[in-house]
């Protein structure tokens, strides 16, 4: 019979590796770092101190009867690592699984055995001499005990920058320097992982032909010491287990020598034995780990089977000792007059979010809590990793203008281009990271604004009126109408933004994404359409050298087709339906150098496409592979569009044919050739138009608002631990005054982009460095600071000059990034794992944990509903009417708040978030899972308290 251990059932903070962690204590009511909860020195005075890490060895006896040696066979710090002999290497760490006669076998031996908790032992050998003063041993097998523990053990031991080494290639006696310890531990690598504090148990188990009888002695001392050699870690020792006895069938002490070293590894039965003043509490402890075991069944499973740990282990609040509750009860009396003085502000929003009833009101105080932060984000930005920051979101910045200011020439018939895309995220970009309230946050062109950039234009094409002046007056209205915003502080609205409101702009975003991608492509095949083997060549690409060393391109076609050519952003010199003089065809093919087939163009391009989009999605689920070390499996993931562009490059390059290319001016001045920086504000538009623009800059008010707000949600949400605070007011604030300046200069329009500033956070996102094999780094929060988004978007303006490089990319490889930011955006959202479920039967849906609490009917309405309000935008976004598509966004926030008639609190709890009403209206105790039972301890209940981290898992799209 086997058990699955506590860690497995129960649930535990995440920073597993501390003995008593005080968001054990805590963890419900936030991090620890909360300014809400006790500080340190309250916690020193109650008492609750954090236990060091606690490295643990098994020492095992090998070579009865023959020459007895202690070799290393297993290791524990927060999970077990096994030494694979015939290998030569340590196993992977994976939760320990043991039989329970070794337990039971184990707590036999203790309760027989010697038992010393507070030993003054100073060295090894002071230990030992301790140890052997057993009333049942003789002097002479005393003598021989004596000599037998202190031969060094061997290590298998993993060194920087060698091949594994063992620690004793024989074993030796006693000498005067036994507790030195040996150069290879001083080399290990594993010294690396192990914190300052960090202690020792060595656990000693085998099997001893001259003893009549089992000896077990549990040792505690009461000041850890360095005992040389024992362990592969020169590190002080605080437990030292012996197990040992006359030969036995099976591995009855090396199994009990197991079930000793996961004792220790247990957090609980550390705390109690660190606290343990006689035997019964050492038993009482071992007991208690006894009542939370979980036994699987023999012939169920695999015994040789490893379990991997877990991604996030569960929080242990009903194993908490009698100690650790009475120590609660204090650490909340602590807390009882901090949250006295904030209860009435129990259900408030953040200081961000609350209304002063004055005009700026909002943006004075964003102004004055940034102010008293001004000079630590720029020190702050010194850390070494923000210059490999600078380097990740710097590539991405590049990539998304390259590619909006491509998609944005095509939707603007050159009136904008990539050197305004390339000039307008420097100069925006800039200044917003040096004024604005959050500074991680990364401006760029957005699907839904490159929307309404289509819808514009097109507006002013087909009424004939001058698109720039136009485009400038709207600009002006839509500044206007954000500083009126602003000043009455409509950002606190942004509390109603719920993960129904999200998703939905997400999946509309995604799915903007996606169809505008395959429609370019499909027009690009209908300019070279794809003939059947054997017809007739539809026509022929040619390229030939002119005087001054430029390329001349033509292009031989039928001329029914002549506009859906030249409508094409090829990034032609010249285009004509006349061949030049050495461009003949015979029999279907063409003659000349650089004469292509209409068909191989089309070939290549959807070559090109598919290449582009499944290699960036091929790299993005790099991370999550097994392939590679973890450092490259992360550049591989984050650098994904860059590589997929480059090879795009590569192929198109390799190939030779003249597919299309990214326009770029050739000169520092605009696309659309005859215009200055600087925009006419009239132009030839009648003079009316300024004030008709005020309906247009209305609607892209509310786009900006909300594409503004809900990235600035998400981004400042509490699991992201940001100290500096958020500043809405004040970035709406830098939005409207750059909203103004680049429609002066007729540059993109900027927004935040979420995709980006998340990719942003995650670069600089703090962990720690001290964690046990197996064990997932705990999340500290982010390093806020300016200095990295300012150097992104200057060095964005030095690749203005990249022209002459950025001309080679084919628009295939950038449609094929379209395509995979919206794959990659649409998949990262719940909403798309609850429209899974519509078509799985229920035995083969996933354990998601809203499937544990809220019906499946009821969460295939709300995704029913979900589903309708998107395919309504989708309809209106479609229609002449698309233009009111920003007021249909902000509909769904009436459509949430009318969904608290057809859903209970508890429901939208789980399939979405609480608004402001609705948490004020909730008890103070907050709503917890629902059970059929009164008192019954749920599995799954105590999920509801675990900590929130964040998953900024988004590579670069």
């Amino acid at each position: 019979t086997k058990m699955k251990l506590p860690d497995q059932e129960e649930s535990e903070s995440s920073n597993a590796h501390e003995n008593v962690p005080v968001e054990e204590l805590d963890s419900s009511l936030g991090p620890s770092t909360s300014p809400d909860g006790p500080s340190d020195t309250d916690i020193r005075e109650l008492g609750i101190c954090k236990d060091p890490l606690l490295f643990i060895q098994l020492n095992e006896l090998l070579g009865w009867p023959q020459e007895l040696e202690w070799r290393e066979t297993g290791r524990w710090m927060l999970f077990e690592e096994k030494l694979e002999v015939g290998a030569g290497r340590w196993s992977a760490p994976h939760v320990p699984t043991l039989a329970l006669p070794s337990l039971q076998q184990l707590r036999s031996l203790l309760s027989q055995g010697l038992v010393l908790l507070n030993c003054p032992a100073q060295s090894l050998l002071e230990l030992v001499e301790q140890v052997i003063q057993v009333e049942s041993l003789s002097p002479e097998l005393r003598g021989q005990l004596q000599a037998l523990l202190l031969q060094r053990p061997r290590h298998h031991i993993q060194t920087r920058g060698t091949r594994p080494c063992w620690g004793s290639t024989h074993p030796r006696k006693a000498s005067h320097d036994e507790n030195v310890p040996l150069k290879e531990q001083c080399q290990n690598s594993l010294i690396q992982k192990l914190p300052p504090r960090a202690e020792a148990a060595a656990v000693l188990a085998g099997e001893l032909g001259f003893l009549a009888q089992p000896l077990g002695a549990f040792v505690r001392l009461r000041d850890p010491v360095v005992l040389g050699p024992l362990t592969e870690v020169p590190i002080p020792s605080r437990f030292f287990c012996l197990l040992l006895g006359p030969p036995t069938h099976g591995r009855g002490y090396h199994e009990m020598g197991r079930a000793a070293a996961v004792l220790l590894s247990d957090l609980q039965f550390q705390w109690s034995v660190r606290r343990a003043s006689n035997l019964q509490d050492l038993l009482a402890a071992l007991d208690a780990f006894l009542e939370r075991v979980t036994v699987l069944p023999p012939g169920r499973w695999d015994s040789t089977a490893r379990i991997p740990p877990p991604k996030c282990l569960p929080f242990q609040h009903k194993r908490l000792p009698l100690q650790m509750q009475e120590a609660k009860d204090l650490f909340f009396l602590c807390r009882a007059h901090t949250e006295d003085r904030h209860s009435h502000e129990s259900h408030e929003p953040s200081p961000e979010l609350q209304r002063t009833g004055r005009l700026f009101g909002g943006l004075a105080q964003d102004v004055r809590r940034k102010a008293l932060w001004y000079p630590s984000d720029f020190l702050d930005g010194l850390h070494p990793q923000c210059f490999s920051a600078v380097l990740y979101i710097y590539l991405a910045t590049v990539t998304n203008a390259i590619t909006f200011g491509g998609l944005l020439g095509d939707a603007t018939e050159g009136a904008q281009g990539v050197l305004e895309s390339f000039l307008g995220t420097a100069l925006a970009g800039a200044a917003f990271c040096l004024m604005a309230g959050q500074p991680l946050t990364i401006l760029s062109s957005t699907g839904p604004v490159l929307v309404f950039e289509r819808l514009l234009f097109s507006f002013s094409r087909d009424y004939s009126l001058d698109y720039l002046p136009f485009r400038l007056w709207v600009g002006i209205w839509v500044a206007t109408f954000c500083l009126v915003l602003v000043a009455t502080e409509a950002s606190v609205l942004v509390r109603y933004f719920t993960r129904f409101t999200e998703e939905g702009f997400c999946a509309l975003i995604s799915l903007i994404f996606i169809y505008d991608a395959l429609g370019k492509m499909l027009n690009l095949t209908r300019t070279y359409p794809i003939q059947r083997p054997g017809s007739p060549a539809y026509g022929c690409f040619c390229q030939y050298p002119v005087p001054g060393g430029n390329e001349s391109q033509w292009t031989r076609t039928k001329p029914k087709d002549r506009d859906d050519l030249l409508s094409m952003d090829l990034g032609l010199v010249n285009a004509s339906l006349l061949s030049p003089p050495e461009c003949t065809q015979q029999g279907g093919h063409p003659r000349g150098p650089g004469c292509h087939t209409v068909p191989d163009i089309a070939f290549v391009s959807i070559l090109l496409f598919l290449t582009s989009f499944l290699f960036a999605m091929a790299l993005k689920h790099v991370r999550t592979s097994g392939f590679f070390p973890s450092m490259v499996r992360k550049v591989l993931s984050d650098f994904s569009s860059v590589l997929a562009i480059l090879l795009g490059c590569g192929l198109d390059a390799f190939l030779g044919l003249a597919t299309p290319k990214l326009m770029v001016p050739r000169e520092f001045k605009p696309t659309l050739p005859g215009r200055g920086w600087l925009v006419s504000p009239f132009g030839a538009n009648p003079w009316w138009l300024t004030v008709a623009a005020a309906l247009p800059a209305l609607l892209l008010s509310i786009l900006i608002f909300m594409d503004q707000q809900i990235t600035a949600v998400i981004l400042n949400r509490k699991e992201y631990r940001l100290r500096k605070g958020a500043g809405f007011h004040l970035d709406l604030f830098c939005v409207a005054v750059l909203m103004l300046l680049t429609s002066v200069l007729g540059l993109p329009w900027y927004v935040s982009a979420t995709v980006i500033s998340l990719a942003h956070m995650d670069s600089l996102r703090r962990e720690s460095r001290d964690c046990a094999p197996g064990e997932a780094p705990s999340f500290l929060g982010i390093r806020e600071q300016r200095l990295t988004g300012l150097v992104v978007f200057i060095l964005t303006g030095v690749s203005i000059f990249l022209a002459p490089v950025l001309k080679f990319i084919p628009m295939p490889v950038l449609y094929g990034i379209f395509l995979y930011m919206g794959v990659a955006a649409l998949s990262s959202i719940q909403f798309m794992k609850r429209v899974k479920l519509l078509l799985m039967p229920a035995k083969h849906q996933p354990d998601l944990l809203l499937l544990r609490h809220v019906p499946l009917s009821r969460v295939h309405l709300f995704t029913a509903i979900q589903l309708a309000c998107l395919g309504l935008l989708w309809i209106i976004k479609s229609t002449p009417a698309a233009i009111i598509f920003p007021l249909m966004l902000l509909g769904l926030v009436g459509v949430r708040k009318a969904l608290e008639w057809v859903f209970s609190p508890q429901e939208l709890l789980w399939l979405d978030e609480l608004m402001p009403e609705e948490e004020r209206s909730t008890p103070e105790k907050g709503l917890e899972p629902e059970h059929p039972f009164s008192g019954y301890a749920s599995e799954d209940s105590e999920l509801m308290y675990q900590p929130k981290f964040p998953e900024i898992n988004i590579s670069v799209n």
